[in-house]
């Protein structure tokens, strides 16, 4: 019964990206060249909005360390995936919903990505960060 909540969900979202056009090739393009303010007005009330649900639910997220080098590569490597492919992890599968078959080779970079990050994720800044701190005694 929870699969089924999750799985449509999951299609209720797609929809709203189609019909947003946040998974548009264009759009994204658009963004990327500070041509229209569309993606940037998705985006922000998105924030909003995830802002507004969690006051509502009552829910606290953790504070979380400034952490640059971590937060660059990871804003780098996640901007240029999303340029050269013109779209991000949850439209991946909005597109395939679309039969748009060249999606596919997008999800599988994706899950490429995910192996890649795994297998050096202990070499990483973020990770280099919580292994100094956790070493670090207080006299």
């Amino acid at each position: 019964m929870k699969a089924i909540r999750y799985i449509l969900f999951g299609i209720f979202f797609s929809i709203i990206l189609i019909k947003s056009e946040a998974i548009s090739w264009y759009r994204i393009f658009e963004m990327f060249h500070f041509q229209s303010v569309h993606m940037y007005g998705l985006i922000g009330s998105a924030i909003l909005t995830a802002f507004i649900g969690l006051r509502i639910l009552g829910l606290k997220t953790a504070p979380k360390p400034l952490q640059p080098h971590a937060n660059i590569l990871g804003g780098l490597s996640f901007g240029v995936g999303w340029a050269l492919t013109g779209a991000c992890t949850g439209p991946i599968f909005s597109l395939l919903g679309m039969y748009l078959g060249p999606a596919a080779i997008v999800l599988v970079g994706a899950l490429v990505g995910v192996v890649i990050y795994a297998s050096v994720k202990s070499r990483l800044p973020h990770q280099l960060s919580k292994q100094w701190t956790s070493r670090k005694t207080v006299s």
